[in-house]
């Protein structure tokens, strides 16, 4: 029997070692959606047999671009990840610079950053529901005083109710993109910034002729893992606001709970979580293609 050779052996040995991950990916990953897809083609609502689970195609398809609740959802959802991930990137950005000099107490400042991404969704939810509260609410108190008067309901306000789960997400996960935007600081070699000194660049020269150029992939990450995490806020908006005042902060996930626990209708509601699943696909493909392009692999 002829024996295998190196090569051989170290793939099967690779191949070997994937294969408990690649087993868990599929199970607990390819296979829900899978199944949800599956679903979607499907008439399925929860507490009446009678319906059966008969097979619509894509039925459901149709009828979600025909509602009106899910189109606004969905522009809802493209405002939420636009707005959320672009303040996230500049504030962690900033936070990432500060926290990458040199000073006293740096340490403890690095960890003092992480406290708000380490804190559950559910809880500074809260935390914040209490603050945006119109009776005993800690803004109002700010703003107003004691004068109970003046006091305003900012989450019975759609402009104001989506601005507060916008400020949540923010306050939240600006200090996860400042974590991922500081590794890519150390990894910029400090003779760069040197050499630049001494050639009389300021900080902005220095900014924006190093740092950012070199940067760029940090940021790609950055922006990759906001936008799909933005995606799927549910938490939020569930514990905030309940997708209202009229329905101003329904994003898709939340209108996809609500189609499938609340009103049993099992069928439509994986066809908006496959939805949300084809969007974030399609973002992350985009980021791909494009930014990488742009800024990994063009040479000026």
């Amino acid at each position: 029997m002829r024996l295998l050779s190196q090569t051989a052996r170290e793939n099967i040995f690779a191949t070997l070692l994937v294969l408990p991950c690649l087993v868990f990916v599929v199970i607990f990953a390819f296979y829900p959606i899978g199944y949800s897809f599956w679903l979607s083609l499907h008439r399925l609502v929860i507490g009446l047999p009678d319906l059966g689970k008969s097979f619509v195609g894509l039925d459901n398809y149709k009828a979600l671009l025909q509602d009106r609740v899910a189109l606004h959802a969905t522009v809802n959802t493209f405002m939420f990840v636009f707005i959320s991930t672009l303040l996230e990137l500049i504030i962690g950005l900033a936070i990432a610079l500060l926290i990458h000099k040199q000073f006293k107490g740096r340490g403890f400042i690095r960890a003092a950053v992480l406290v708000p991404w380490a804190i559950p969704t559910v809880v500074s939810s809260q935390m914040w529901r209490f603050i945006f509260n119109d009776k005993y609410g800690f803004l109002n108190f700010i703003l107003y005083g004691s004068d109970v008067t003046k006091y305003k309901a900012w989450l019975a306000e759609p402009m104001y109710a989506f601005a507060a789960v916008v400020i949540a997400d923010v306050w939240k996960t600006s200090s996860f993109a400042a974590l991922l935007l500081l590794a890519g600081l150390q990894t910029i070699p400090e003779e760069l910034y040197e050499a630049a000194r001494i050639d009389g660049a300021g900080a902005w020269q220095r900014f924006r002729t190093i740092t950012l150029p070199l940067l760029k992939p940090a940021i790609l990450v950055t922006l990759l893992f906001r936008t799909m995490d933005a995606f799927r806020v549910f938490d939020l908006v569930f514990v905030m606001t309940q997708g209202g005042p009229a329905d101003a902060t329904n994003v898709l996930q939340f209108y996809g709970y609500k189609k499938i626990f609340a009103e049993g209708m099992m069928g439509y509601g994986s066809t908006i979580s496959v939805l949300v699943f084809i969007i974030s696909l399609i973002v992350s493909i985009l980021y791909i293609r494009t930014i990488r392009v742009k800024f990994l692999q063009a040479r000026t």
